[in-house]
């Protein structure tokens, strides 16, 4: 699932007539770049939700065909934040374990690694229910979210952690939470790490969040990653 409901208050006045999905680094928009890599990855089904000038992410994607995608799309009258937009898209998703990520970051993160995570989260006796990638905390947000144990589990210890929009859920997680509300990811999650449900990982390569004008100014100042290069050849 690609998350691509925001307004992107952040980023206005770019937003006031582009959805942040839309907003291009390095010529190619950020939700392409997703999709791109999830379809390289062997994630061809695609579901994304959407909300503030939704119909200018469909117009552009359509099917998603061209990038060699199956694209279903969860439209939202208002914007239903993360928790609520992925319960929204449940039936959608199915009954195996997925993928979610922002469409709002621009990262060189293989997307690839995380095939063997959706397969012991799929193990009918899984303990765990999600996994989240990690980077290291950026300067606008130097307290961080969440510690990483040596085990390879989320605690809510320090030295904490950065959560990166980047995580793998079994639609158990989600078991108990009404559909058609407006709820955020965190700190509804934090309960299933105090729970010991989640696993994560450190993730040390390009990432860039992309909030603020500066942000896109940055990302696109950034040097292409070698596969990224190679695409544009």
């Amino acid at each position: 699932m690609i998350l691509a409901a925001g307004r992107g208050e952040r980023l206005r006045p770019l937003t006031d007539s582009t959805p942040k999905a839309l907003a291009t680094v390095k010529g190619k928009t950020l939700i392409d770049w997703q999709i791109e890599r999830l379809v390289k990855a062997g994630y061809p089904d695609l579901v994304i939700n959407h909300a503030w000038l939704g119909a200018q992410i469909e117009s552009h994607l359509g099917n998603g065909s061209r990038h060699g995608a199956r694209i279903q799309y969860s439209r939202e009258s208002q914007a239903l934040e993360t928790l609520g937009g992925i319960v929204a898209a449940l039936p959608a998703l199915g009954s195996q374990p997925f993928l979610v990520v922002s469409a709002d970051i621009h990262t060189d993160f293989d997307y690839a690694r995380l095939a063997p995570v959706v397969e012991a989260l799929d193990k009918p006796r899984a303990l765990h229910w999600a996994h989240f990638v990690l980077v290291e905390n950026p300067a606008w947000h130097p307290q961080g979210d969440m510690g990483l144990a040596a085990t390879g589990e989320v605690t809510l210890a320090e030295p904490h952690l950065t959560y990166a929009n980047i995580a793998v859920f079994h639609p158990r997680a989600f078991a108990g939470v009404p559909r058609g509300q407006r709820v955020k990811l965190f700190p509804w999650a934090y309960e299933h790490v105090r729970q010991g449900r989640v696993t994560g990982e450190l993730f040390q390569g390009a990432w860039h969040n992309i909030g603020t004008a500066q942000d896109l100014a940055v990302a696109n100042r950034t040097p292409a990653a070698p596969a990224d290069r190679e695409g544009r050849a």
